[in-house]
Parts: structure tokens; C-alpha cells; sequence
């Protein structure tokens, strides 16, 4: 087979995919992070993935990487925002490409593989020092996620099969970091005709019982896109 080879008068940079995994655990938000075995960056914390390959698809190369550095698989990851100050790789010119996902913990048992020693879930107001760039491309993901909340339903995810508007309120403070107007916040709910009350009430402490929820059609809840 005749190979060619093409010279151009620009340089190429290199490009990368990243991978930024949202998640609730102990009802706070957290990131999953790996643990770096190579330079540059060795033994500090990163988002997850690498090079892209010169014949692979960005959306191949970002699951790929994913799974390689955490065995994590076929999970939706949606395009986010690509990342390209000249210098935040010290090896070279650098592109990466940075995807996004909100998963429920019960779905994902992250191992470190490939270049990563380990792994870890990581609050998002408690991360640890980061290599490149990933605490700007982390706190982006996070606004959009934030974002996303007003228009979609992705958060009814992490809901069980029965709960209190409080307990979906609650779900939702954790998305956002920080509270949200309860009257509101209910008003809004409602208005999404997404889910329908069981006739049950629930009792909580000492607080007055709470007419339990339930969705109208599990299947129908938005992943994150």
C-alpha cells in the first residue's frame, strides 16, 4: 500500500478529549477525578482522558478514555466547550475537546486503569490541586449542568420511586450548590406536569406530613443533553 506523506507550512497541534462526571453522593455534588502516573503532573488529581487517535471520532475518543482510565462504559456524554489557551499543556500545543455527564453513583464503579493510579469523587467545593487546567473546565461544566436545570429534568434521576417535593428540592439545592426559593421552587415543579402526587403522606421529624410524589413515566426523563 502507497503511503504519502503531506508537509504544510502551519504546525499541528495536538488534540485531547476530557471527561467531567457529575454525580450525588451523601447528597453532595461530586466530580470523578484520576490519580496521574506519567508526566507532566504525575501523582496529581485530573479530569479523565487523553489523546485522540489520528483516525477516531472525538465522541469514540472521550467514551474510550473513560473507560481505559476508569472502566467506566456507556455512559451519554455530551460536547461541552473546547479548551485551547496555548499553553496549558507544557508539552506541546494542546486542544482538548471536554464532554460532560450527570450520572446516578449506583451506575458507575470507577477502577483506575491505563495512566491512572487511582480514582476518586471529589466535592466540587472541596477539590484537590489539579493538573492543566481542569479546575476552569470543571467550574464551565458545573454552570452549564446549573444551567440545564431550569429547561430539563434530568435531576428526577436521583430520585427514588416515591418522594416529598422537599426531599426533589433537596436533589436540586445539591445540583445548583446553593438553596432555592422553596415557593418557587414548587410552583415550577408542578407546572412540569411530570409527576403526580400518591395520596400518601410522609412524616419527617417533627415537620407536618408531606404528600408523597411519584413520576408519571420514568423512561420519559431527560439524560443530560
Amino acid at each position: 500500500m502507497k503511503t504519502e506523506t503531506f508537509c504544510y507550512p502551519h504546525p499541528h497541534p495536538a488534540v485531547t478529549t476530557d471527561v467531567v462526571l457529575f454525580t450525588i453522593l451523601g447528597q453532595r455534588l461530586k466530580i470523578l477525578l484520576i490519580k496521574r502516573a506519567g508526566e507532566p503532573f504525575a501523582g496529581s488529581w485530573a479530569l479523565p482522558g487523553g489523546f485522540l487517535e489520528i483516525d477516531e471520532d472525538l465522541d469514540a475518543c472521550a467514551q474510550r478514555e473513560l473507560q481505559e482510565e476508569t472502566g467506566i462504559r456507556d455512559v451519554y456524554v455530551e460536547q461541552l466547550y473546547t479548551f485551547g489557551r496555548p499553553d496549558r499543556d507544557p508539552r506541546e500545543r494542546v486542544i482538548s475537546v471536554v464532554y460532560y455527564a450527570l450520572v446516578p453513583a449506583e451506575r458507575l464503579n470507577p477502577q483506575p486503569g491505563s495512566d491512572a493510579t487511582a480514582t476518586g469523587w471529589f466535592a466540587l467545593e472541596a477539590l484537590p490541586n489539579l493538573a492543566f487546567d481542569h479546575r476552569e473546565v470543571i467550574a464551565m461544566a458545573h454552570r452549564r449542568l446549573v444551567a440545564k436545570l431550569d429547561y430539563s429534568t434530568i435531576a428526577f434521576h436521583f430520585l427514588p420511586e416515591t418522594f416529598t417535593l422537599g426531599e426533589l428540592q433537596q436533589v436540586y439545592e445539591t445540583l445548583r450548590g446553593e438553596a432555592v426559593d422553596k415557593r418557587n421552587f414548587r410552583k415550577w415543579v408542578l407546572a412540569l406536569s411530570q409527576i403526580e402526587a400518591t395520596g400518601e403522606l410522609r412524616r419527617s421529624g417533627v415537620h407536618r406530613p408531606a404528600r408523597v410524589y411519584r413520576l408519571n413515566n420514568r423512561e420519559q426523563v431527560e439524560i443530560l443533553r
